[in-house]
C-alpha cells in the first residue's frame, strides 16, 4: 500500500519485536545530595522524581461493559504503559488474547487521573458509553479467533461488518498472501516509501500516515497487529477502490 511514492511488491523480513507483550522497567535518576551550609540551617531533602511521579499512579477498578477495548480503557484512563501494561496486569481474568474483552470483567486499573475523574472514570455514564460505543469496535463477547492467519481475517471481517467496511475473506486473503506472504511483522525496506522514510508495515503493508488516516476506533493503534492492519487497510481500499476485492495489485 502506497500514499505516497510507488508501491512494489513488498520483500519481507521479520522484525525482532512483539506484537503482544511489551517489558517495562524504571529508570534510576541520580540526584545531587542537598547538604546544609551551616549546622543551624539544614535544608530538607526533595523526593526523588521517580518517586514523585509513582505517588501519583493509583489504582481502581474498572467493570468491562460491552465495546471496551483494552486500548480505549487505557486511553480513558491514562494508564501509564497503556494496554499492554493493562493486559499484564489482569492476565489472570483477561486471558492471553487481549483483543477478546468479556463483559462484566472487573479491571485493575493504574491511572494518573485525580480522584474524582478516575472514579467517574470507573463508571461510566450512559451518554459517554454511546458516544464512545460510535467510534468504538464492537468486541464479540461470545466469539473467539485463533491467534493465526484466518482467526485475524475472521475477526478483521467481523469488525469491518460493523463498520460498513467491504471485503470479503477471498479479497483479503490474497492481497495479504501477495503482500506479507502472511508475516504481521513484515516491512518493505527498499522500494521509494521506504527510501522516504516511511517503510510498508504489517499483513497489508500500510505506511504510517495510511495506518493513522484509515485506523478504525477500538482496534489496537500499532500496524504490526493484524487485526487493525487489515482494517485499516480496507478501510483504505474501500474509500479508494470501493473494496479490497478490486485490489489485484500494488495499490
Amino acid at each position: 500500500m502506497a500514499a505516497r511514492g510507488k508501491h512494489r511488491r513488498t520483500r519481507t523480513s521479520p522484525l525482532t519485536r512483539g506484537v503482544i507483550a511489551a517489558g517495562t522497567g524504571t529508570a534510576a535518576l541520580a540526584l545531587p545530595l542537598l547538604g546544609a551550609t551551616t549546622a543551624s540551617a539544614a535544608q530538607p531533602a526533595k523526593a526523588p522524581a521517580a518517586a514523585q511521579a509513582a505517588s501519583q499512579v493509583k489504582s481502581v477498578t474498572y467493570t468491562t461493559v460491552k465495546g471496551d477495548t483494552l486500548y480505549g480503557i487505557a486511553e480513558r484512563y491514562d494508564t501509564p504503559g497503556g494496554w499492554r501494561q493493562l493486559h499484564k496486569d489482569n492476565h489472570k481474568a483477561l486471558g492471553d488474547n487481549p483483543r477478546l474483552i468479556h463483559e462484566g470483567v472487573e479491571l485493575k486499573v493504574r491511572t494518573t487521573k485525580a480522584g474524582k475523574t478516575a472514579d467517574k472514570a470507573s463508571t461510566p455514564t450512559k451518554s459517554s458509553q454511546s458516544s464512545r460505543s460510535v467510534a468504538r469496535v464492537i468486541q464479540a463477547s461470545v466469539k473467539t479467533y485463533p491467534n493465526n492467519l484466518d482467526g485475524w481475517i475472521r475477526e478483521a471481517m467481523d469488525i469491518m461488518a460493523q463498520n460498513g467496511i467491504p471485503g470479503s475473506y477471498e479479497g483479503i486473503h490474497r492481497n495479504v498472501m501477495r503482500e506479507s506472504s502472511g508475516n504481521p511483522l513484515a516491512v518493505n525496506n527498499w522500494d521509494s516509501n521506504a527510501a522516504a522514510g516511511t517503510p510498508s508495515k504489517g499483513l497489508l503493508q500500510t505506511i504510517d500516515p495510511t495506518f493513522q488516516a484509515y485506523h478504525v476506533a477500538g482496534t489496537a493503534f500499532d500496524p504490526y497487529d493484524p487485526v487493525a492492519n487489515i482494517v485499516a487497510a480496507c478501510n483504505y481500499a474501500a474509500q479508494r477502490y470501493g473494496s479490497i476485492d478490486n485490489v489485484w495489485g500494488a495499490y
